[in-house]
């Protein structure tokens, strides 16, 4: 039985990383799609019936392409490198909140703030072992942001949990059976969508890819595969903290159709930001995520914490 179980698990894990791998794939042409229309201009992504065949193109082109390594760089931690980061992207999908429980468990909420933390050692690696300065200026900009942005990230997620006494993704969808979190928490649902654009490295907080300054960033040595695993990982990430925006705000089963109706919404909406606003000053980035979101989402946990106390205090002098 056991057995049975455990196979029936790993089944399911395997199908879950096949469906995040073709979504990254059609998520990118999507993105295309949505950025030759807002641009007004056309792009590569005519390939056969409405572009379709693109993402298989691309993967064939960037998998088959000359793999370069610079001469002078540490070999084995920047071929390491890219790998683990796509393993961590996948791994995270593993705190997805699934109904039939076979992938879900307890502790999601920790498994996910682990994960996004050990996501960062993968490129500073990446920029330290290229031995190159733009690819480690690279490198340290993006470890600064991420790690600035993990703190306002990590308190807002505690004020859920004292709000539902709860770590598992899966309870958000029993208390928002009535009514939406998105109305209830309205300020929190821009903070979280901003935090989320600058944990994955996307306009208007893509500093670790500044293009004018720093070439190409922290991959800016990477070519063939290792470019296209570092850019499956970051198009995973993105998959991943849509499908958390609609499971912390927008509440709905993942077996129900409308929960991919707002997952598709909200990956678009990261698409839609690309395409109209402009990048941010580093410094206004710091000040946005130290002096703005950080006070914020502090001043929330103890809102949400004075609450729950104050209920407490009503339901025990009713009691007694």
């Amino acid at each position: 039985m056991f057995i049975f179980e455990d196979f029936l698990s790993f089944l399911m894990i395997l199908l879950l990383v096949i469906c995040v791998l073709i979504s990254v794939a059609f998520l990118t042409l999507l993105e295309r799609k949505v950025l030759g229309y807002i641009q007004i201009r056309k792009g590569p992504n005519k390939v056969g019936l409405m572009g379709l065949p693109q993402p298989f193109c691309d993967a064939i082109k960037l998998f088959t392409k000359e793999q370069t390594y610079p001469l002078m760089s540490n070999y084995i931690s920047y071929c390491f490198s890219p790998i683990f980061s796509l393993f961590l992207s996948l791994l995270i999908w593993l705190s997805m909140p699934v109904l039939i429980k076979i992938v879900s468990f307890n502790l999601s909420i920790l498994f996910f703030l682990c994960c996004t933390s050990l996501g960062v050692y993968t490129v500073m690696v990446a920029g330290w072992s290229s031995n190159s300065n733009y690819a480690l200026l690279g490198a340290l900009r993006a470890v600064a942001q991420t790690i600035s942005y993990e703190v306002s990230l990590a308190l807002i997620l505690l004020s859920f949990v004292f709000l539902i006494n709860n770590y598992n993704f899966l309870s958000f969808y029993f208390y928002q059976k009535f009514i939406w979190f998105f109305f209830i928490m309205l300020p929190l649902v821009l903070v979280w969508l901003s935090i989320s654009m600058a944990e994955t490295n996307r306009t208007p907080f893509d500093f670790a890819e500044g293009e004018s300054e720093l070439v190409s960033g922290f991959n800016v040595e990477y070519s063939s595969s290792g470019f296209a695993l570092i850019f499956m990982s970051e198009y995973s990430s993105i998959l991943f903290m849509s499908m958390l925006f609609v499971v912390l705000f927008l509440g709905s089963d993942m077996l129900n159709i409308l929960f991919y109706v707002k997952l598709i919404f909200v990956g678009f909406l990261f698409i839609w930001v690309r395409g109209t606003l402009p990048r941010f000053r580093y410094d206004k980035l710091m000040y946005l995520a130290w002096k703005s979101f950080l006070p914020f989402s502090l001043n929330y946990l103890f809102f949400i914490i004075g609450l729950k106390l104050l209920l407490l205090m009503f339901m025990f002098y009713n009691y007694f």
